[in-house]
């Protein structure tokens, strides 16, 4: 349980699953986490990250480039395509369940993707202190949990005050990208950040045109399949 003044003081956006991770995955992420996995230091949850942790760009992918932070990456599909495409771009996947985690590595790895990294913790946490303020160019959050049943709205992720959690992390002119295929959730996105003094709409119509730099994953795909509209979303932060 935490404690008073950490970070758990409101419900998080998820809620961890177990599940035996394969063979391959288990490899990953004994092989492959030396170089991809950032090993964040705890606070009081096993995914919660000491305030006094930093995770520096420079420092851990060795140049300075553009940053582009994926929160809830899930099995890695829509990054590792991503970092994949754009090598001179560098990203950070941030991910609750290490079985997703693992075969992030394991994709990025067999198409040589050198330029992610991965991180085994609470999203905002990452966006609150692990993260230099002003340090990333984009944050992508697709397809979050949409916590459906009113009673657990309050686990939603985008939600009153997100847009400062998410402003912090952001540099100036930094974009963030949201999408999801629950409705009632987009537009409680759109109301949320539309009121977030810290940015600004980058979309002139109802809804923000897909982001092609987003690949078609199974998720989507199976929301498309059962009739459910994508939103897309697009904000840009404003100048401090």
């Amino acid at each position: 349980m935490a404690e008073p003044g950490t970070h758990r003081t409101s419900p998080v956006s998820f809620v961890r699953r177990g599940g035996r991770m394969s063979d391959a995955q288990e490899r990953a992420w004994e092989e492959l986490s030396p170089f991809y996995r950032f090993d964040a230091p705890r606070d009081s949850a096993s995914t919660s990250v000491h305030p006094d942790a930093r995770f520096i760009p420079e420092q851990e992918y060795g140049r300075t480039a553009p940053f582009i932070v994926e929160i809830g990456s899930g099995q890695g599909h829509a990054i590792v395509s991503a970092a994949t495409a754009r090598p001179d771009t560098d990203f950070l996947a941030v991910e609750v369940y290490v079985g997703g985690l693992a075969r992030t590595m394991l994709d990025a790895d067999r198409e040589g993707a050198k330029n992610l990294r991965v991180i085994e913790a609470n999203a905002p946490e990452v966006l609150e202190t692990l993260l230099p303020e002003g340090s990333a160019d984009e944050i992508w959050i697709f397809f979050s949990d949409p916590w459906h049943k009113k009673r657990h709205h309050k686990r939603r992720m985008i939600k009153d005050g997100f847009g400062a959690t998410a402003g912090r992390a952001l540099r100036d002119g930094g974009v963030l990208r949201l999408a999801t295929d629950w409705e009632d959730y987009a537009l409680q996105m759109r109301e949320v950040m539309d009121a977030a003094p810290e940015f600004a709409r980058a979309f002139d119509a109802e809804w923000a045109e897909r982001f092609d730099g987003r690949a078609m994953t199974a998720f989507e795909r199976k929301g498309i399949e059962k009739g459910r509209d994508i939103r897309d979303l697009t904000y840009r932060r404003v100048a401090r």
